[in-house]
């Protein structure tokens, strides 16, 4: 190649390093700040202290900021990012067809750094939260296997509780759950209180549920709430039935108190859920804590599983059949591609058990209410 040829493509490379200096060094730091976190992540006690004096003050002072918001602003900026995002692109699309040059490269390069410093601020105030102490080492719980008598009597233990607490909550005429959402998320302070005694580590500062604007797209892929890693604010589909939404909420109040694994947010938010003084709270406790028992004895031994169904009373039976209506309502790609982008989520944070550790929390319930139920 000719030394003029080359000279031009040095100079222009140059000026390309020049026009884009500072994209190209918050692209260059947000790869090495992914990298600090792939290196250090398994360092518990750098994350314990990451966790507590960096990530979780940051989250409650940004959840505080936007917490007044009537609405999601997790869902708010998604919206302004992807808007801004596909206009520039027209733009630029339109000014190369233009042949104005670099202009694709430019939104390209900008839309990766974007990108990138999203996903590396996630994995700085969330993704170290699956690194550091867990909710069952703080507990002093193993949530080690157990045996199936355990599990079929701590069934039977949450179905009575079912049957007890199942007249304490609104219903229409047909006998199915009817608490208004808006009155649920409104009544959702204090419900960790019943619990904070006995596991103090779970206290933190109350935030209002958010109702979700994109409910039916949340349940199209399968989801029924989320806490945005960014905002540390709780985000609810208010499109799904509305019985296991007191449950949820306490879930992503767990979350929000730093418990990271979903098994164990389950269990905190079943277990807060069904020590509140709020009927409609504690009925979606302990029926959500049935299906999760009643699904593993089912794996187990269906005949007992059987039986255990059996005993509920038809008010929660026709809960289930509603809820279960629903969800095969939208089953389809949507949902198959939600759960494959959320389990890969989960397992990138070296959560193995993925999607299935839903299940998991089942030990921790027959840890916890086995000397009950015997």
């Amino acid at each position: 190649m000719p030394v003029p040829i080359l000279s031009r493509l040095r100079h222009r490379f140059a000026g390309t390093l020049r026009r884009h200096r500072t994209a190209l060094s918050l692209l260059v730091l947000a790869v090495l700040g992914l990298c600090l976190f792939r290196a250090t992540r398994s360092n518990r006690e750098w994350m314990d202290a990451w966790l507590t004096h960096v990530s979780m003050p940051v989250k409650r002072v940004v959840s505080a900021l936007v917490d007044p918001l009537p609405f999601s602003a997790c869902e708010a900026a998604a919206t302004l990012a992807i808007l801004a995002s596909l206009v520039l692109l027209v733009r630029a699309v339109v000014l190369a067809v233009r042949r104005v040059k670099n202009r694709l490269g430019t939104w390209l390069l900008h839309f990766v750094t974007l990108i990138l410093w999203i996903y590396l601020l996630v994995c700085a105030l969330w993704g170290t939260q699956y690194y550091g102490v867990t909710f069952a080492e703080q507990a002093g719980m193993t949530g080690g296997p157990v045996a199936v008598e355990d599990l079929n009597a701590v069934t039977a233990y949450f179905a009575a509780k079912v049957n007890e607490t199942a007249m304490s909550v609104p219903r229409t005429d047909e006998g199915v759950f009817a608490a208004d959402t808006r009155t649920i998320l409104d009544q959702s302070a204090g419900i960790y209180d019943g619990i904070t005694g006995e596991y103090p580590f779970l206290a933190g500062p109350q935030r209002n549920p958010k109702p979700a604007f994109y409910s039916k797209l949340m349940s199209a892929f399968g989801f029924t709430g989320y806490l945005c890693p960014l905002f540390g604010e709780s985000t609810l589909n208010v499109d799904c039935p509305a019985v296991f939404l007191p449950v949820t909420v306490a879930h992503e109040f767990a979350h929000q108190r730093g418990v990271a694994a979903e098994q164990e947010a389950n269990f905190c938010g079943i277990y807060a859920s069904v020590n509140s003084d709020n009927p409609i709270y504690s009925y979606s406790g302990w029926l959500y804590g049935y299906l999760h028992l009643s699904n593993a004895l089912y794996e187990a031994d269906p005949d007992l599983a059987a039986a255990r169904m059996e005993e509920l009373c038809p008010r929660a039976i026709a809960d289930l059949a509603q809820n279960n209506a629903y969800w095969a309502a939208w089953e389809g790609p949507a949902e198959e591609v939600g759960d494959v982008v959320y389990e890969g989520f989960l397992q990138s944070y070296d959560q193995k058990l993925g999607m299935r550790s839903y299940g998991a929390c089942v030990d921790l319930l027959v840890e916890k209410y086995l000397p009950l139920a015997g």
